[in-house]
């Protein structure tokens, strides 16, 4: 038995047993939300079997498409990994270029970085919770959510010069020092976002229906999640403490105070809330940064020494760095490097290898999305199909990113 409409089968009978029937449902390929994919789900009745998450469908060969241009280039090539984290997405990145390169970037550099990590992670998970919301049919949690991470892009501007790709970080520090003004402007948003929070609880992660759809539905349990090596808000939700800012060393962490907010439920509500805690955890991590970010140079001084005289001193007076020449033709030593990275979706893991030309020999970026996304196994079946979006909703799932 097939249903069809223009020749496209949309589900199938694939068995009967009596009164009982298992249906294989087709959903896409389409862009439920964040990218497109596809998931095949088999049915007896309303009430889930199993689901296959079939992905692929935005794979554009990034990291072949690295190891085929200088180096330098990669930056702005696997920012768009997931756009919504770009500066996340890819200070791990930088991060392994520099172990390489063996370059250490100035402390100036190493908290601005983690100013502007700290930013990406709220307007992700603002992003996140929106698509949550309106996965749930409540257009309300999508608008407030998307409005209020605008405040975020807009504090990213002043300090990149972009929205969205900043290309900030690059090998040996960063490439703008922080605005006058910035730390008012912070100020004003996060008082903003700490009385929307609130606002968030009481419409939306209160609301009976929500807790309804949430409480108790897509439990992950916390041997489970380790044993998948599922990562970020996801696994920090199931019990395990576990953040890359801390395993690595990377950014100004090191010199921060922060919790890792973590939750025993593993459900879709908890799921939720440990985001909700780390917008807290962010915005203290930002008040840190400025109060604490020490004076100096924003490019390593083997870079700044490397500038022709009047261009280094433009930098030095400026706080801005263009891509200089000497970047073009930066040779990576022959060796192998890692690092790994706490994305808003979880941890992002880079290995690099050079052979002493300008291109990477061999680039690997293990993203979070890919990591997670052996969830939709394990958590929808038992459940009945109207509680599939409320999981798709609660694992922040982003196909671009793992389909790299």
């Amino acid at each position: 038995m097939l249903s069809t409409s223009s020749g496209v089968v949309y589900s199938r009978l694939l068995l009967r047993e009596g009164d009982e029937s298992v249906y294989e449902l087709f959903i896409g390929p389409q862009h439920p939300s964040s990218g497109h994919m596809r998931f095949i789900v088999r049915l007896q009745g309303d009430v889930i079997v199993s689901v296959d998450p079939d992905i692929g469908y935005v794979h554009r060969t990034m990291e072949k498409l690295a190891e085929g241009r200088e180096a330098i280039k990669a930056i702005p090539l696997l920012e768009r990994l997931t756009i919504i984290d770009s500066h996340n997405a890819t200070v791990g990145l930088v991060t392994a270029m520099e172990r390489l390169l063996d370059v250490e970037p100035p402390p100036r550099a190493l908290y601005l970085r983690t100013l502007l990590s700290e930013i990406n992670r709220i307007a992700s998970h603002l992003y996140g919770m929106g698509i949550a919301g309106i996965m749930l049919n409540h257009s309300t949690m999508f608008m407030w959510a998307f409005g209020d991470r605008e405040v975020w892009l807009q504090l990213a501007e002043e300090l990149t010069g972009a929205r969205l790709t900043h290309t900030y970080s690059v090998p040996g520090g960063v490439r703008r020092d922080l605005p006058q003004g910035f730390g008012e402007k912070f100020e004003k948003a996060a008082r903003y976002m700490e009385r929307r929070l609130q606002d968030y609880m009481r419409i939306f992660l209160e609301n009976p229906q929500v807790v309804a759809r949430y409480e108790g539905v897509g439990v992950l349990k916390k041997s489970e999640a380790s044993r998948l090596g599922v990562v970020g808000p996801n696994l920090r939700a199931s019990g395990v403490k576990y953040d890359a800012r801390l395993a690595d060393d990377y950014g100004a962490y090191k010199d921060l105070e922060f919790e890792v907010p973590t939750r025993e439920e593993g459900d879709c509500m908890a799921r939720m809330l440990v985001r909700v805690e780390e917008i807290k955890q962010s915005i203290s991590i930002i008040r840190q940064v400025l109060r604490k970010m020490p004076d100096g140079p924003i490019l390593s001084e083997k870079y700044l020494k490397l500038l022709p005289p009047k261009t280094r001193e433009r930098v030095l007076q400026e706080g801005r760095v263009k891509f200089p020449a000497l970047f073009a033709s930066l040779k990576l030593p022959a060796g192998e490097a890692v690092a790994r990275a706490e994305m808003g979706h979880g941890e992002i893991f880079y290995h690099i290898t050079g052979d002493g030309s300008a291109k990477p020999y061999r680039l690997r970026v293990v993203t979070p999305s890919f990591r997670n996304v052996i969830l939709f196994r394990y958590l929808a079946p038992g459940h009945r199909f109207m509680d599939f979006p409320a999981i798709y909703g609660s694992l922040d799932y982003f196909p671009p990113e793992a389909d790299r």
